[in-house]
């Protein structure tokens, strides 16, 4: 693997892509006089484009997906394996992968026992809203319906994971939303909502949802929803302290717990699952991008025998079970393809891989912040990372948009791509984002943290 592609002409491949791709994210009408990037190969932790032009992707395939890194074998080899004997069969009857992911997924999450399959994170947090929706009918006479999600959070791109978002410029334009869903404050200390720090900031923060559960009234409040770490929000660790109390909360008033790990899921922060840190026993668990590194589309929405037993109480009542598919759940390759991305992880240790690798990048970006004025705070956990640009450190007044983007183009220029808040908050899209892949050494890392040094004083000076 070296990036060298001149034996093949790809000009068509770019004129196939400009006349008939819609891209992600992107706004089209620069492609009218550019290129769009095509990459066309990846190893390890770098990938190459049309122009064979290597870059080293600091962001695991730009949305914190390819967890184990590119290039891996033996999940292909795993994925080809399971297609020549089953390629699918509807999640109605069960398949030899699913059943044995489960088996090895539940291993790593205890209190948990059920694993229901669909193909995509919004997908996924879906069905934990459709469950918590038919509880309150099935249980609470439809009353107890309403579902909390945080300010900054985001939970998929569908009209009701959106009507969950806590993103308002993701949502723009995209109502009216579903009803029943209640935003409660965020967590972010550096942006401090009240005048405390610490622990004490951290329950402050949660005692925030428990003044929403009163508002609304506690019998009408049915979950609450949460990432273990805020991503596109800002990469946001919660204060100490916060969790706990969030789990006194949502037992106080029989509140079911869903914790969305679709990017902090299967080893980014360190641990199987993000919120394995804070020692919290949820409810729900949805999952997606690392569950099999971007090799196959999967998604899970896992939860404990307790919401699963809701389910079939009553056999006689033909409305008494989940009545839901998700078509492409019923995949053999993603559950195949996890069931060896889970291997490689526990014989790497990617786990301490990630936790050494992560304590060391927020060293070196803690570098950056005594270098450059303009970095505000860096936080993270693992190898899940943001730096938070500030045009005055005293005031914390954000930098432009415009300015965070010349950061990000600078570092892609010199072969390094990172990522950055866009569309989130308004005014607030000013954090540099890292998630490198698990498999990220000391020399990777210096390399991600020198290209953005040096992309810091082309811009900023």
């Amino acid at each position: 693997m070296d990036g060298t592609l001149t034996q093949n002409d790809l000009s068509h491949v770019v004129e196939a892509d400009k006349a008939h791709v819609w891209h992600h994210l992107v706004q089209h009408k620069a492609y009218e006089t550019s290129d769009p990037r095509i990459i066309v190969e990846g190893k390890g932790m770098r990938v190459w484009d049309q122009n064979g032009k290597e870059h080293l992707d600091a962001v695991s395939g730009a949305v914190w997906t390819v967890n184990v890194g590119y290039g891996r074998k033996s999940i292909v080899d795993a994925i080809s394996e399971q297609l020549m004997k089953l390629n699918y069969f509807a999640g109605a009857a069960g398949s030899i992968p699913g059943a044995l992911f489960a088996e090895k997924l539940i291993s790593k999450m205890p209190g948990l026992t059920r694993v229901y399959y669909t193909n995509s994170g919004s997908e996924a947090n879906e069905k934990a809203f459709k469950m918590v929706r038919q509880i309150a009918h099935k249980r609470h006479g439809g009353k107890k319906h309403k579902i909390l999600y945080r300010e900054r959070d985001y939970h998929g791109t569908t009209i009701a994971a959106l009507s969950a978002g806590g993103q308002p410029e993701r949502n723009a334009q995209y109502g009216p939303f579903a009803p029943g869903f209640v935003e409660v404050p965020h967590c972010l200390e550096y942006r401090a909502q009240w005048d405390l720090s610490g622990e004490a900031y951290g329950r402050r923060a949660a005692d925030a949802i428990e003044e929403v559960i009163l508002r609304e009234g506690p019998d009408t409040v049915g979950a609450l929803c949460l990432e273990p770490v805020t991503a596109g929000g800002g990469v946001i660790v919660p204060p100490p302290g916060y969790w706990e109390r969030v789990q006194e909360i949502c037992r106080k008033y029989d509140i079911l717990l869903h914790i969305d790990e679709v990017v902090c899921g299967v080893g980014r922060t360190g641990t199987w699952f993000g919120y394995q840190h804070y020692g919290i026993e949820p409810d729900f668990v949805t999952m997606a991008k690392g569950v099999a590194s971007g090799y196959a589309a999967i998604a899970c929405c896992v939860t404990s025998e307790r919401v699963f037993d809701l389910f079939k109480d009553d056999a006689s009542d033909p409305l008494n079970y989940f009545r839901d598919i998700s078509t492409f759940g019923g995949c053999t390759a993603g559950p195949a393809a996890a069931i060896e991305n889970m291997r490689i992880i526990e014989d790497e240790d990617l786990l301490g891989n990630t936790t050494r690798m992560g304590e060391y990048m927020l060293d070196r970006l803690g570098e950056l912040q005594d270098k450059h004025a303009v970095v505000g705070d860096v936080r993270g956990k693992g190898l899940f990372l943001g730096a938070e640009l500030v045009s005055d450190r005293a005031t914390r007044a954000p930098v432009s948009e415009k300015e965070v983007g010349a950061v990000v183009g600078a570092c892609n220029a010199a072969g390094v791509i990172i990522g950055a808040t866009n569309r989130s908050v308004p005014g607030l899209n000013n954090t540099l984002c890292f998630a490198p892949a698990l498999i990220a050494t000391k020399d990777d890392i210096d390399q991600i943290v020198d290209t953005v040094d040096v992309a810091l004083t082309k811009v900023f000076g």
